[in-house]
């Protein structure tokens, strides 16, 4: 589905994001950074600011700004089930979704034996590779890679009954590449990781801006976001099914709380963040309809996607059409999230970044994004590695425009 700018309420949207107003060498900035990291929306940071304002402080105090404070934590993991179709006392708060997740995996790995096998793709982030490698490590385990299929850009299941078998603990994957933006087909993983009994975590930090989530659906054990990717503040989400959560046991002070969700989160949180995850959530819910906030939520998502996907169209199309560019994708009928992956011939992508923001006032970013395996596979770390284009529901048809102007000028 096309959406343009007419039927988009663009102007509404973009008036809720202060960053935009801000200017480089003259001329406003055009952020496609956020795959890095979004742009936070003004009612996230009215909620820091008022909760900073109001007097801060920590939980089980028997004065109000400490009520308080309980009542803001507990009111965003109701905003995140919402999010996730979980229940809030599944879900804990952390520094970052990579900090979580090396808590996990220490945790879950007290359960596995020397002779025990996990399984980690060649696509994903590397904080949701490294954390079970260190502790498949630790208790001599074996480790297994669903390997990318590097023409097609998607991973390749076709051994996926011999990779994950009766041996298999954990299998380990994201829901999309945040390098090239490839939606992953994990219905056939769950499945057979379901079928030998193997617990299923996945990476959905890229995915969460992008398309509506839900655990219980996708069949997901452990799933994990990070709010500074869905217009809010810097805090790590996880999201593990009661089940599981009962029996884990992290590593923690032995005063703080033997119960879940609170024993995986160490130490004092990030109080003033947290009050900034429910309004930024709510930001979804706003431009759906539905009787519950998670039936908002999905509708919600379902207009921003179809708006970024269009933005995401034309830059592709675009982009495509200049003879130096090579353009890092999946098949036309991959379901992509509105992120873009290219190098332009004769130019460093370091070079091209620090042409686009100085010359142009686009900010852009280049690298391999931590994706180091999939980059290692595409044999583009020597060159620089990627330039990555992120949409997001604030950027505009003229700033791809731009993008692709400043693009062809080289």
């Amino acid at each position: 589905m096309k959406v343009t700018e007419t039927e988009f309420p663009i102007q509404a949207v973009r008036e809720q994001f202060p960053a935009l107003k801000r200017t480089y060498h003259g001329k406003s900035v055009a952020y496609f950074d956020g795959p890095g990291g979004s742009q936070v929306v003004k009612s996230a940071i009215d909620a820091i600011a008022s909760y900073m304002e109001r007097g801060g402080a920590n939980l089980h105090g028997s004065f109000p700004s400490s009520w308080e404070t309980e009542e803001t934590i507990a009111g965003s993991k109701e905003a995140v089930a919402d999010l996730l179709n979980v229940q809030p006392n599944e879900v804990a708060f952390g520094a970052n979704m990579t900090t979580l997740t090396i808590a996990i995996a220490n945790a879950l790995g007290k359960q596995f034996k020397a002779g025990d096998e996990i399984v980690v793709t060649e696509m994903d982030h590397r904080a949701n590779v490294d954390p079970w490698l260190m502790m498949a490590q630790d208790r001599g385990m074996n480790v297994r890679w669903i390997p990318v299929d590097t023409d097609a850009l998607t991973l390749d299941l076709q051994g996926l009954d011999e990779l994950i078998n009766d041996k298999t603990k954990l299998v380990a994957v994201g829901l999309a590449s945040n390098a090239v933006g490839t939606i992953v087909d994990i219905e056939p993983i769950v499945q057979r990781a379901k079928k030998v009994g193997a617990l299923v975590a996945a990476d959905a930090v890229h995915a969460a801006p992008h398309m509506a989530l839900d655990r219980e659906l996708q069949g997901i054990d452990i799933l994990l976001c990070s709010a500074y990717k869905f217009f809010g503040p810097h805090v790590g989400i996880a999201a593990i099914r009661e089940s599981i959560f009962k029996e884990l046991k992290p590593y923690k002070l032995v005063p703080s709380p033997d119960y879940y969700p609170d024993k995986l989160e160490t130490g004092t949180q990030n109080h003033e963040g947290i009050a900034g995850i429910r309004p930024a959530i709510e930001f979804f819910a706003s431009f759906g309809k539905g009787d519950t906030r998670r039936s908002r939520i999905v509708n919600g998502m379902e207009h921003l996607e179809a708006y970024e996907n269009s933005l995401a169209k034309r830059l592709r199309d675009g982009l495509r059409g200049l003879e130096k560019v090579t353009l890092f994708e999946a098949a036309a009928e991959v379901p992509k999230t509105p992120t873009i992956a290219f190098q332009v011939a004769g130019t460093e992508p370091a070079e091209v970044c620090k042409i686009m923001a100085e010359e142009h006032s686009i900010f852009l970013a280049s690298g391999h994004f931590y994706a180091s395996t999939l980059a290692e596979r595409l044999d583009i770390n020597k060159s620089g590695g990627w330039i990555r284009a992120g949409l997001a529901p604030y950027n505009t048809e003229e700033e791809v425009d731009r993008l692709l102007s400043a693009v062809a000028a080289l």
